[in-house]
């Protein structure tokens, strides 16, 4: 059930069921030569949809744009600062607690997202509280990352070893050519690819990772794996929305 796709009545009755709501959270940046700049939002939405469809849990629209700015230095990167981010968070849930929502499981496709998330998370139970709504104490949030399942970690280390690195890796790429098979892209990779750089500014990251690989190679990558990453996300994020949605 997609909120988008839905009347406020429908809504409405679904609140009758369950207070729970999913949140696919993304980021809108480069990944490399070959994946595609909206990797993480992708694969977040889809996983999302896959754990809405299997537990019956209201699936809201995709945050598109993340905390990104260390990948501005690469063309048709789009960021949001973390205070920006944090107010968009907290606007979103704001909107919905007031409307009877209490569980927010958000699912997410980028690492740069999760500190700022946690933060928003803060701001958002004390901004709650100090609107008075009345659920405010009953209001939770929760961050899954798809990447860090323990099935998808796996998976990748059997069939990528080191070469999955830590961005635009084979494992993301796979799970977005399954995705969108017809924009599968092609290029040359350096067989040389830079790792261990520590992240500071946008500019200098580019100094660093100057075609935007962090230690991957993506290259490796097939709309087959992509479908086990799927499968493997969509099941073990299910069980822990619905792992969440017990929790007192």
């Amino acid at each position: 059930m997609l909120l988008h796709l839905s009347t406020w009545q429908e809504v409405e009755a679904y609140l009758q069921q369950s207070k729970g709501i999913i949140f696919p959270i993304g980021s809108t940046e480069q990944h490399g030569p070959t994946g595609l700049i909206g990797t993480d939002a992708i694969c977040a939405e889809a996983i999302a949809r896959g754990v809405g469809d299997t537990t019956g849990a209201l699936v809201a629209p995709t945050i598109n744009v993340g905390m990104a700015l260390h990948h501005t230095a690469f063309p048709g990167t789009i960021s949001l600062r973390p205070s920006t981010l944090i107010q968009v968070v907290r606007d979103y849930v704001t909107c919905l607690a007031k409307a009877g929502f209490s569980k927010f499981y958000f699912i997410n496709g980028h690492g740069g997202n999760i500190a700022t998330l946690k933060a928003a998370f803060s701001e958002t139970y004390a901004h709650l509280e100090d609107l008075q709504i009345p659920n405010a104490p009953q209001v939770q949030c929760q961050v899954a990352n798809w990447f860090m399942c323990s099935s998808v970690y796996k998976l990748a280390k059997e069939l990528y070893g080191d070469r999955e690195g830590s961005h635009a890796t084979p494992s993301e790429v796979a799970l977005s050519q399954y995705v969108y098979p017809e924009a599968i892209k092609q290029a040359y990779l350096s067989p040389e690819v830079a790792s261990g750089h520590s992240i500071y500014s946008a500019a200098d990251f580019r100094v660093h990772y100057p075609d935007g690989r962090m230690g991957s190679n993506p290259a490796l990558a097939t709309p087959e794996h992509g479908k086990q990453f799927y499968d493997l996300a969509v099941k073990e994020l299910s069980n822990g929305y619905l792992e969440f949605m017990k929790a007192e």
